[in-house]
């Protein structure tokens, strides 16, 4: 019972620990963000792509490598849907790093220090500009 009770402790701190359940909650937003990510690139980004090449569907392309014999599917070489995929891949790839690099401007441009005012002049340098603007004025 000892062991038991010493493994649910261990497990207990495990899960308690601050990293987990960051991670926890980075792969909740990352799934959220995901489904943002293909929509936007799904309802928004596609359309206009579909509009450029024509409404070809990449998905539907394929050759049959073995007819349908018997009863048997076709044996079929989707390479349409591998094409698909690769687009969606660099799609969803190139927004998140126009969203990323957007983040990160917003952050440089809120975290860039405010310009201070300059630091006043010693008085050495004061007196010294003074003394030769006077020898100036007696030229």
């Amino acid at each position: 019972m000892v062991k038991k009770s010493a493994f649910l402790e261990e497990f207990k701190k495990f899960i308690s620990r601050g990293n987990v359940i960051d991670l926890a909650v980075g792969v909740i937003v990352g799934n959220a963000f995901s489904a943002i990510v293909k929509s936007l690139v799904n309802d928004i980004v596609m359309p206009f792509i579909g509009l450029i090449s024509g409404g070809v569907n990449f998905t539907s392309l394929e050759v049959v490598l073995r007819k349908p014999i018997e009863g048997r599917e076709p044996l079929v070489l989707a390479y349409g849907s591998f094409i698909q995929a690769v687009i969606d891949f660099l799609l969803i790839a190139f927004v998140v790093f126009v969203v990323i690099k957007g983040i990160n401007t917003f952050r440089e441009k809120r975290e860039k220090p405010l310009p201070t005012e300059p630091a006043p002049t010693p008085q050495d340098i004061v007196l010294l500009t003074e003394i030769r603007d006077l020898l100036k004025r007696e030229d």
